[in-house]
């Protein structure tokens, strides 16, 4: 019984310890989370939130740091690489760490999806729309396919990622459209063509686009939730479009492979205190975004199951990207 006892201290103390020194390595330290889309899109806006009040949550200055390009690769490699101390995190997406190793096969990713990175925290799901262009006369999904295969090959779509090309594609697919892809670096330079009419359709998140839905630049024809959007509540849901899009886009916080268990759950539990209030709650579901936070481990399985739910997606569209 003593022995049980005195282990039970023991391992009281090295938690106590490992909490200690992880603090001491990042106290005073600014945090850094790389996000691997330019500023002004909708994953940008949705983590300069998170990102405020986990810092007033820690204490410590966190800031985002930007490195679009290589649809995320370039972001991901970056933290994969990063010290495992808990001042590098990235603000991971079903882009880099999902859609873009399974459409290239693996062939050009410098790290390993799930290998390379510690899971911290999965902080909920993005609101997705399909939206048109006002030059497009359509006001429904029925309508846009109308119109659209009466005319093949004359319009074209945007796509800021693999996984908002991925929903268009499956869109066009089932529906037997002949339409142009034309790829962006981010959702903000996409929805001003696409204001413009340069550009036809394309799928972004709620955060980046309902506003300009709200003041008629733009038509959302459907959302991506499994249930409509309090933002855009008119907005039919695919399922009740029709549509089979397997896409549901979420946001989690990951470090580098490797990353001690006490900073781990110090950050983890930041996390939760710092979106654990309705205000929290409420700004970021403005914004798109359904956050939910989730322990390390759930983290992982939410990342395993999305993988094998894409995976299967892009086999039976038979889906392959130049």
């Amino acid at each position: 019984m003593k022995k049980i006892i005195f282990r039970q201290i023991a391992a009281t103390l090295v938690a106590l310890l490992l909490t200690a020194v992880a603090h001491a390595q990042n106290n005073g330290r600014p945090i850094r989370i790389v996000l691997g889309f330019p500023p002004g899109g909708g994953s940008d806006t949705v983590l300069r939130v998170i990102a405020q009040r986990l810092s007033q949550q820690l204490g410590q200055t966190v800031v985002v740091d930007n490195k679009p390009g290589g649809e995320g690769i370039i972001a991901a490699d970056n933290v994969a690489k990063a010290p495992a101390d808990g001042t590098t995190l990235y603000f991971g997406s079903s882009s880099a760490l999902i859609a873009v190793p399974i459409l290239r096969d693996g062939k050009g990713i410098p790290y390993d999806p799930f290998k390379d990175f510690t899971p911290i925290a999965n902080m909920g799901r993005f609101s997705m729309f399909m939206v048109s262009s006002p030059v497009v006369p359509a006001k429904t999904i029925s309508e846009f396919i109308q119109y659209t295969r009466a005319r093949p090959g004359a319009l074209n779509y945007a796509s800021a990622n693999s996984v908002t090309r991925l929903a268009a594609l499956q869109m066009l697919n089932q529906n037997r459209l002949d339409m142009t892809h034309i790829p962006y670096k981010g959702d903000a330079a996409a929805i001003t063509d696409v204001i413009s009419g340069r550009v036809h359709m394309m799928f972004s998140t709620g955060a980046a686009v309902q506003g300009f839905v709200k003041d008629g630049r733009l038509q959302a024809l459907v959302t991506l939730r499994e249930t409509r959007s309090p933002q855009l509540p008119n907005v039919p849901t695919a399922k009740e479009a029709g549509l089979r899009i397997s896409v549901s886009p979420w946001s989690g916080i990951y470090g580098p492979a490797h990353m001690p268990a006490a900073t781990v759950e110090r950050i983890n539990q930041a996390l939760r205190a710092a979106l654990g209030s309705k205000d929290a709650r409420d700004q970021l579901e403005q914004l798109g975004f359904e956050p939910t936070v989730s322990s390390p481990a759930e983290m992982a399985t939410v990342h395993r199951e999305e993988y094998e739910v894409f995976r299967k997606a892009v086999q039976e569209d038979g889906i392959k990207f130049e």
